[in-house]
């Protein structure tokens, strides 16, 4: 996600504070930051648990998997409305209370998993389960190396949103060509794009939060943010790594 509004503000922040920092002041930094990052993290979870629970129960559901999947309408008016949602979030997110946006997020959490039941009509649980064990298993790697590792990861930044871009395109023109090996191509890439981002998006945030000077409910909107990056993350790496895997169908 793009955190260039946050930044700036923060940055100014940041400079015109750093210099009167007592010792207290950085005791009080320091306690402020593990528990903005234990929200990210903790945000994050149960936005996936929520998305897994809304999928798990429409696709047990013949009725709603009717109302959704049966009608072109109804599917893509999900996807407007998630992208919609995400880019409404992002963009007016300093002038929404902390309670309305987690609850903003909490519904993109389930118009997402709404969209995503259909993946229990064409894969198995067990791949299901055994992509989602790898995903958690590559994601948490990827995150932790992000958030320890010394090296400025900011020219991964730019490298990866065109890779994105192109990653998006590709993908569309694929929907008309139906090649299946330009889907493997695809899929290969979408992978590696997210690792990357995972570990980039995980340093990002640290160091976003590392700025604020407390707990306060705009360093929490921060957290938010950095939770819905980090939870976009782990949806597009499961997708991905499920074409690899899925074998069964």
């Amino acid at each position: 996600m793009n955190y260039n509004d946050f930044e700036e503000k923060d940055m100014t922040r940041w400079d015109s504070a750093s210099s009167s920092y007592n010792r207290n002041g950085e005791l009080a930094l320091s306690a402020a930051f593990p528990a903005l990052m234990r929200k990210v993290y903790v945000w994050m979870t149960l936005a996936l648990t929520i998305t897994a629970i809304t999928a798990y129960g429409v696709a047990t559901s013949p009725a709603l998997m009717g109302m959704i999947y049966g009608s072109r309408f109804a599917f893509f008016s999900l996807i407007i409305a998630e992208l919609v949602l995400v880019i409404w979030l992002s963009a007016r997110i300093q002038n929404l209370s902390l309670t309305t946006a987690t609850l903003m997020f909490i519904v993109y959490s389930v118009i997402n998993g709404a969209t995503l039941a259909s993946i229990f009509a064409f894969y198995s649980m067990s791949v299901i389960g055994q992509t989602f064990a790898v995903t958690a298993g590559t994601f948490g790697v990827m995150a932790v190396y992000g958030y320890f590792t010394k090296k400025d990861l900011t020219s991964w930044g730019r490298l990866l949103f065109m890779a994105l871009i192109g990653l998006i395109i590709a993908g569309i023109v694929n929907m008309f060509l139906r090649n299946s090996m330009m889907d493997l191509v695809v899929s290969g890439i979408g992978v590696l794009v997210f690792v990357g981002l995972t570990a980039y998006d995980s340093q990002k945030i640290k160091q976003m939060l590392l700025m604020q000077e407390d707990a306060s409910e705009g360093a929490q909107k921060v957290a938010l943010m950095g939770a819905l990056s980090l939870y976009l993350d782990f949806i597009n790496l499961f997708l991905y790594l499920l074409r690899f895997m899925g074998r069964e169908r």
